[in-house]
Formats: C-alpha cells, sequence, structure tokens
C-alpha cells in the first residue's frame, strides 16, 4: 500500500448552525469540528482505507488532543505531528450560504503553532520514509513567511528522497497577508512561482491558474481548461498530471460539479463525469456543505493514483469527481464517504435511494 503524507495546518472550525448569519448566531452555539486542506485530504484517504500520515505543529493542550484524536479516529498516522510550547490552533468561523447569499469564512490563524515552528523542528527522513507522496497546498505557505519557508524545505527533503508531490493550489486571498504591502495576488504568485519546479501533479481551478500562477482564464469550456493545462506543464516541466476541478454556480446551494485531468506525457485530457461521451457535470441542487469538496477530490484522485483497480487516468479521474460530489452532502470539511459509495456514483447510482 503506498504511503501518503500531508504537511499543512489543522484548524478548530466554528460553523452557525444551519443557515444563521454570525449576528443571529452570536452570542450562542456554535458547531465546532476540525478543518484544514491537507488534514481533510489526509482524513479521506485514511477513510477510504489508504496509508495516510499528517504533519502538522500543534500546541500542548486538550483541544490540541482531541484535534489529534479526531484524526486518528480516521485512521490517519500522526506520530509526526510536532507537539509544542509556541504558538496556537488556528481557528476559521463559517456562516454557511444559502440561495443568492455566498458564505462567509474569517479566519483566526495568525501566530498558530504551524506557522512558526521552523523547519528544524520535523524529522523530515522519518517522515518520508516509505512515502510515495507528499500533499501540500497553496494554503501552507500563505499563512506566513515561515510557512513558505517550511512548505519548500518540505518539497525539498520529498524530492531528495524520491517522493512525488502533489500540489492543491487553493488560492485564498485573506491569507496571502504577510509581506505588506504586497498585495495578495502579487505575493501568491512570486511565492508559488518559486515551489511549482517541485511539483509532479498540479491541483486546482482555472482560477487558481489565474490568481497564483499568471495564466489568463480564458473561460470555463473544455478547450480552455486544456489549454490551461498545457501552460502550466509548458512553464513547470516536471508536472506529470494537471487536475482541475469545474463548478458551476447557481447558487450557494446549487452547483454542477465535474473535472479534468491532463495528461503531460500523452498530451491527452480526460473530463468526468461524462455524457454520451462530452464532458458533463454532476447535479447538486441541494448542497449541505460545500467546503472541503476540492479537498475530497484531491483525497479520491491521490488514493486512485496508488490503488490498484482505479489506477488508469480516466478511472481515477471518474473516482475523484465522485468523491467531490459526495463530499457536498456531509457536514464538515471531512469528506465521511466510502470506497463502495463513490464506486456506486461512478457507475450511475446516483439517486440517493434509502439502503434497506
Amino acid at each position: 500500500m503506498s504511503r501518503i503524507v500531508a504537511f499543512g495546518e489543522i484548524m478548530a472550525r466554528l460553523a452557525t448552525v444551519g443557515f444563521k448569519r454570525f449576528q443571529q448566531a452570536m452570542p450562542g452555539t456554535l458547531d465546532t469540528t476540525f478543518a484544514g486542506a491537507e488534514a481533510s485530504i489526509a482524513a479521506s484517504i485514511a477513510y477510504l482505507g489508504g496509508d495516510a500520515s499528517f504533519v502538522t505543529a500543534l500546541p500542548q493542550h486538550a483541544i490540541a488532543d482531541a484535534c489529534v484524536a479526531n484524526l486518528r479516529s480516521m485512521g490517519v498516522e500522526t506520530k509526526h505531528i510536532v507537539r509544542t510550547g509556541r504558538g496556537r490552533l488556528g481557528i476559521y468561523f463559517l456562516e454557511t450560504g444559502a440561495n443568492q447569499r455566498p458564505g462567509n469564512v474569517i479566519y483566526d490563524r495568525e501566530g498558530s503553532s504551524v506557522a512558526i515552528a521552523p523547519a528544524s523542528d520535523y524529522d523530515w527522513p522519518a517522515i518520508f520514509d516509505g512515502a510515495e507522496w507528499l500533499v501540500i497546498s497553496g494554503i501552507t505557505p500563505a499563512i506566513s513567511r515561515n510557512g513558505a519557508e517550511v512548505a519548500m524545505t518540505a518539497m525539498r527533503e520529498a524530492s531528495a528522497r524520491g517522493v512525488k508531490v502533489a500540489c492543491d493550489m487553493n488560492y485564498r486571498s485573506k491569507l496571502w497577508q504577510w509581506e505588506p504591502p504586497s498585495p495578495p495576488r502579487e505575493l501568491a504568485t512570486r511565492t508559488m512561482r518559486v515551489l511549482m519546479p517541485l511539483v509532479d501533479l498540479f491541483i486546482g481551478g482555472r482560477e487558481d491558474a489565474a490568481e497564483m500562477l499568471g495564466i489568463p482564464d480564458s473561460g470555463p469550456s473544455p478547450e480552455a481548461l486544456v489549454s490551461v493545462a498545457r501552460q502550466i506543464v509548458t512553464r513547470f516541466p516536471r508536472i506529470q498530471c494537471v487536475a482541475m476541478t469545474r463548478r458551476e454556480g447557481i447558487s450557494a446551494t446549487h452547483n454542477n460539479f465535474g473535472g479534468m485531468l491532463y495528461d503531460s506525457s500523452a498530451e491527452t485530457a480526460c473530463f468526468a463525469p461524462s455524457k454520451d461521451g462530452a464532458p458533463s457535470f454532476y447535479e447538486i441542487p441541494d448542497i449541505v456543505d460545500r467546503l472541503g469538496a476540492g479537498d475530497a477530490f484531491t483525497a479520491g484522485l491521490i488514493y486512485a493514483f496508488t490503488t490498484p483497480g482505479l489506477s488508469t487516468p480516466a478511472t481515477s479521474l471518474a473516482f475523484a469527481c465522485a468523491a467531490g460530489c459526495l463530499s457536498h452532502s456531509i457536514e464538515g470539511d471531512f469528506n465521511y464517504s466510502t470506497r463502495g459509495e463513490i464506486e456506486a456514483l461512478m457507475n450511475g447510482g446516483a439517486a440517493g435511494r434509502v439502503k434497506r
């Protein structure tokens, strides 16, 4: 079984109940879960039965203990998490959108343990021992200058050991603030262009490519996505595959979801789902929670890449898209979808009938 290492930040997620706005919900009750792009990817892979390790830095207190226990309950290996007396557990607050009102996220993560822990705190040889993949996101270098430096170290340490690097871009304009007065987009572009030469698998949406790599957004058509993918691999020739999510937003609670995978060696692209051989979408008219859908897509793709019977490009993409679709039905950032449920959707089981 392939071992996958995910490195990044995990936070407490405090969400208003239902569709309440912050002013309605507070003072009052907020739902607490744990979340973070790389943590969500590791949790989903482990829940599917994969071998996933999550690496971060956390403070030494009971809430961080609960966070680690939550990861372990999903099957994630946590022995390389650094526990430190410096920093804090980051938080993000979520107000879920509805109909034409978008959702809203407020971050409270400055000075988190992983944002300030130096690269020397991590035992890189042990972390990457026996690993096949490192998964990292564009969020980790966005949280602090130190975060960017540690991300670079992690990618270099992985590459030096023959570990492939997957980067899920995840542009977050609210986070790229650590070098004022540099605008977030300029700082993100400059930072990610240094990291990208170490990437084997690029994952993101066309907006991520535009915001973080400066590649013009020419629209959502399949032809335009293929063009973006080709531009990415031309600029960064180490990249073997480009995976891109496709999303049509009808409203905050009604989206269409799909994806594309471009193979740079074969110079071919595939799309999922498909209908009559043409790119199509999963229609999701009643979204429960859309946060974490991209992470579920990434987890599904890497799990499929490393699993016999799922590893061909077309099948891996179909699995990833079905995983991302199902994650919209689950509260919280972690995707509690089984391999059987994902494969059933891949094979046309989209009716949502009760299992008796």
